[in-house]
């Protein structure tokens, strides 16, 4: 194996990003993932303009609109109520502003898109049913130890396993994840299934007490996607297996703790007929650069700095980090400096999304005065309050 290549371990959305970026920046990539196919969950995502124009700096547009919705405005309503409490202006009002779209796609097809663009470029390998076990880093570059005994040798490494990252737990050794005491029910239905009055092709938030729901349209708007996120109040009274990504659920839990909300929420919520379960996990607020990279060995998406998914930017975060690295590999090649300015680029804005996401939950599962506060000022404030130019702004690197 070519000694200067940048070897990554993880084939979800951050992996195939850094893959693309790094051939992108002319540097040779070995990826490894540990499933013997590449699959995604049936879950969807919300692209930020932030994100977007990176998409589209890859020449990935045309691929992005074939499969993407691109919402009118974000709603914010009162699960109790189904009254308005705020909306931000997002279609034209976004790409005018921030000079590219505000998007929402399923999980499976923007990671098509990247399988895609990967496979046609012949700086990029990939590699499944290659679990690794482990790695080692000397002057002369890492290598990399596989579950079959093999090993391969690179110039750098690259964790974009996910959540539970093993080249994480190596490089930086602090243990397992947390469980948050949150759960995320999510469906996916096709729009036609629906009646007319349950359709949406905007992002609709649904705040109430302890919960909130989120929906909105993805395949191009013909399909809509249902998130629910409740507290979990099950987790000390039978833990279980809460890791992973992908449970079985039951609708009725849902609707009953949505009992008393608007008529036009549990409408919804009863017409989905299956749904799945997350629990939500989470790690510390990275602290410093080191945390994202030591030598020759990075960490990148939610192997650096997993995200909650109350400002919507996991996988955006995910696809910045990827396109800083690239720009540093451009600029100092396959070396440990290119992973310094990667790190210390980038560990900062991770920060204070994962910082704003924190805050997020706090604030949409608010109750009693906090609560009250919270709709009385986005009624007040409305699109001043609900923009965010500091994320869909940058980085513009």
């Amino acid at each position: 194996m070519n000694r200067a290549s940048v070897l990554v371990v993880g084939g979800g959305i951050g992996g195939l990003a850094a893959a693309l970026a790094g051939a992108r920046a002319g540097v040779p990539v070995q990826l490894f993932e540990r499933n013997p196919a590449f699959a995604e969950v049936g879950a969807g995502i919300q692209l930020g303009p932030n994100v977007t124009r990176i998409l589209h700096g890859w020449g990935l547009q045309k691929e992005l609109e074939a499969v993407a919705a691109y919402p009118d405005q974000l709603v914010i309503r009162s699960a109790d109520t189904a009254a308005v409490l705020g909306a931000l202006r997002l279609g034209a009002q976004a790409k005018a502003r921030y000079g590219a779209p505000y998007a929402t796609v399923h999980r499976a097809d923007l990671h098509g898109l990247l399988l895609q663009k990967v496979q046609a470029t012949t700086d990029a390998a990939l590699h499944l049913g290659q679990p690794i076990t482990g790695f080692e880093q000397d002057e002369t570059g890492v290598c990399l130890h596989h579950a079959d005994g093999r090993q391969s040798s690179g110039a750098l490494l690259v964790g974009a396993d996910g959540l539970w990252s093993r080249v994480r737990q190596q490089l930086l050794g602090d243990g397992a994840p947390r469980l948050t005491g949150q759960q995320a029910y999510r469906a996916m239905l096709p729009q036609a299934d629906l009646p007319a009055a349950l359709r949406c092709q905007d992002v609709v938030v649904w705040l109430g007490a302890g919960l909130h729901v989120v929906q909105y349209p993805v395949r191009g708007g013909d399909w809509l996607n249902v998130v629910a996120l409740v507290e979990d109040r099950a987790q000390h009274q039978n833990p279980g297996d809460r890791s992973g990504w992908d449970h079985a659920a039951l609708g009725a839990d849902l609707q009953q703790l949505l009992h008393g909300a608007a008529p036009a929420l549990q409408a919804l919520v009863q017409a989905v007929g299956g749904w799945r379960l997350w629990h939500l996990q989470v790690r510390n607020t990275v602290g410093s650069a080191s945390q994202m990279a030591q030598g020759g060995v990075a960490l990148l998406g939610d192997a650096a700095h997993p995200m909650l998914p109350y400002l919507a930017q996991g996988a955006g975060m995910a696809i910045e980090d990827a396109q800083t690295l690239g720009q540093a590999l451009a600029t100092a090649g396959a070396t440990p400096k290119a992973l310094a300015q990667y790190a210390q680029a980038r560990w900062q804005r991770n920060a204070r999304v994962q910082k704003r996401s924190l805050r997020n939950a706090w604030i949409f599962h608010a109750t009693g005065p906090v609560r009250w506060g919270r709709d009385l000022a986005m009624r007040a404030l409305g699109e001043r309050l609900l923009d965010l130019p500091w994320l869909y702004g940058g980085p513009r690197n």
